[in-house]
């Protein structure tokens, strides 16, 4: 991609479609080879996989996107520019079309080859990754991806299909039907009925896909296109919340073959985030997302590959080396496993809950959520920091929000600033010895019911829009046999292990190393561990730290 069809501030232009200077063109020469291009030539199309990079000695090219109405204009590129995004680095399939306007002389530099530059040249790695990130925010903000996503605000599924979407970072195009007059048409043009919304038109592949699951949508993308899955890795990382993209990281950095293994979207519950303010470094706060996509970003520049939308469901840990067994039969082998797969929300036993999520109930506080509830009332149920920054975060749009608290205080699991944020803003009714007991409505939520158990008064209020962030519970189902649990699910570590246990468990002379399971070479990490902090600075320092105990454990094999 180059410059902008729509010209931006003259700085963010600048950064985001930079000129090289003859010196760096120099040290991108000596790897590149010379391609005469003349008016017309096709480079890169979308759906492309492994697409070059190139750089324009001279000439020109546009970069468009083509739609059910023809191509619109992405971008144009002119002598000293060069082209790409983020797929350039992820490896995924290519969003854009690129044509030559003007013949002239390009260089041209496979992907393996442009990877290798950015990993030992620190000044063309800062200007190419801080040009591939913005740009892909542009395609972001324009949605000009390589699909379409047809659906309606009213559908579960379509809220699925979208946070997928966002919170992996691809662009995308929404079409609304309940606003958009011209849906119909192209509804009729591809034979839709009503209940089979939403519909995926995947323009990588030409596909159309009626209410599609999370894996074929990820699968329409080319997500995991080009791992090799027979391929026996130094380390498989399972789940990328921030333990688990630290961990990626420094794998990748200290030259690890490390894939790592998210059942939904990179971030964790920190994702769902809408602003982390207590994380170092970022005095004025971090949204989870972001924070997110800056680390895969990270960990893809230093070579870690990602796998989206699998879920692991057995470890096979009878003999090294341990396998990771996926929801499709695949088993993907590893020296070495960090186990990052966090906690999920617990799901208070209430009627009428699983009708309602996705229709009323959300389990995250993101953008797309507050558009939802606008102006209306809301209640978040919870007292951990989740569920005082989604109070903090939904109060500036929701009409007032209603925070559910079932014991008598929070200062226990909340921090001070954030207490004291809920205390003082009038558009948070905070209710302690206070929770849900009803939930009613036809297709979409419509009213909540509370009791205060400190009294026993109950009411009822008609709010369509419930947020959840109450209790953890660890996703450790799949370790059952293989590594000691406490009582409550989470993964004994080091010393706890043996301590934890009527008869020894550890089966080496050595002893386990601080973050190692009870199986040799299996670490936990973040919130699956039994005694973790519950915080993303503690999460990402543990996912560090392991990385430097698996390299002594590699050492022993």
């Amino acid at each position: 991609m180059a410059s902008p069809a729509v010209p931006s501030a003259l700085d963010s232009r600048t950064q985001t479609f930079p000129v090289l200077t003859t010196p760096q063109i120099d040290r991108i020469r000596s790897l590149a080879r010379l391609k005469h291009v003349e008016t017309g030539d096709i480079l890169f199309q979308p759906g492309d996989m492994d697409v070059p990079f190139f750089v324009l000695l001279s000439g020109g090219m546009e970069i468009v996107q083509p739609d059910l109405t023809g191509e619109r204009p992405v971008a144009t590129h002119g002598p000293g520019e060069f082209t790409g995004e983020i797929t350039m680095i992820s490896g995924k399939r290519c969003l854009v079309r690129g044509r030559v306007t003007e013949p002239g002389e390009f260089l041209e530099l496979a992907g393996d080859g442009l990877r290798s530059l950015i990993a030992r040249d620190a000044e063309l790695s800062e200007i190419f990754m801080r040009a591939f990130i913005l740009r892909r925010l542009e395609l972001i903000n324009r949605g000009q991806g390589n699909l379409i996503l047809m659906g309606s605000r009213h559908s579960a599924q379509t809220l699925r299909l979208r946070e997928f979407l966002n919170r992996n970072g691809h662009p995308y195009t929404y079409v609304d039907l309940e606003t958009d007059k011209t849906s119909q048409e192209i509804l009729d043009r591809f034979s839709v009925r009503v209940d089979e919304i939403p519909v995926i038109i995947c323009g990588g592949t030409g596909f159309v896909f009626r209410n599609p699951t999370i894996p074929k949508l990820a699968d329409c993308l080319g997500f995991n296109a080009g791992i090799d899955e027979t391929q026996l890795r130094d380390l498989i990382i399972v789940g990328a919340g921030p333990s688990g993209l630290a961990a990626a990281v420094y794998a990748g950095s200290e030259g690890l073959d490390v894939l790592v293994v998210e059942t939904e979207a990179p971030g964790g519950q920190a994702g769902s985030s809408s602003k982390i303010e207590n994380y170092l470094g970022f005095p004025t706060g971090v949204s989870g997302q972001e924070l997110a996509n800056r680390a895969i970003v990270q960990a893809q520049k230093f070579g870690a590959r990602m796998m989206i939308a699998h879920d692991v469901v057995q470890l096979d840990c009878a003999k090294r080396p341990y396998k990771v067994i996926l929801d499709n039969g695949t088993k993907l082998a590893t020296r070495s496993l960090v186990i990052a797969t966090g906690a999920q929300y617990k799901k208070p036993g209430i009627l009428n809950l699983a009708k309602f999520e996705g229709q009323g109930i959300y389990y995250g506080a993101t953008f797309m959520e507050a558009q939802l509830c606008e102006q209306e009332e809301v209640v978040v149920v919870g007292r951990g920091n989740s569920a005082g920054q989604a109070a903090v975060y939904l109060s500036q749009t929701a009409s007032k929000v209603h925070m559910l608290v079932r014991s008598g205080e929070l200062s226990d699991t909340m921090s001070r600033y954030l207490i004291q944020r809920i205390e003082q803003n009038p558009a948070i009714d905070l209710r302690y010895k206070t929770e849900i007991i009803a939930l009613d409505g036809d297709t979409h939520l419509e009213r909540v019911t509370w009791r205060n158990n400190a009294t026993g008064e109950t009411s009822t209020r008609n709010i369509r829009h419930v947020f959840i962030m109450a209790g953890a519970s660890p996703r450790t189902d799949w370790l059952r046999g293989c590594v000691a649990l406490d009582d409550k699910g989470f993964i004994l570590t080091g010393r706890d292990i043996d301590v934890a246990s009527e008869k020894p468990i550890w089966p080496l002379q050595r002893p386990p190393q601080m973050l190692e399971t009870s199986l040799p070479g299996v670490f936990a990490v973040g919130d699956v561990r039994s005694g973790n902090v519950k915080r993303v600075a503690s999460a990402v320092g543990e996912g560090a730290i392991a990385i430097h105990l698996v390299h002594r454990v590699l050492a022993e094999l």
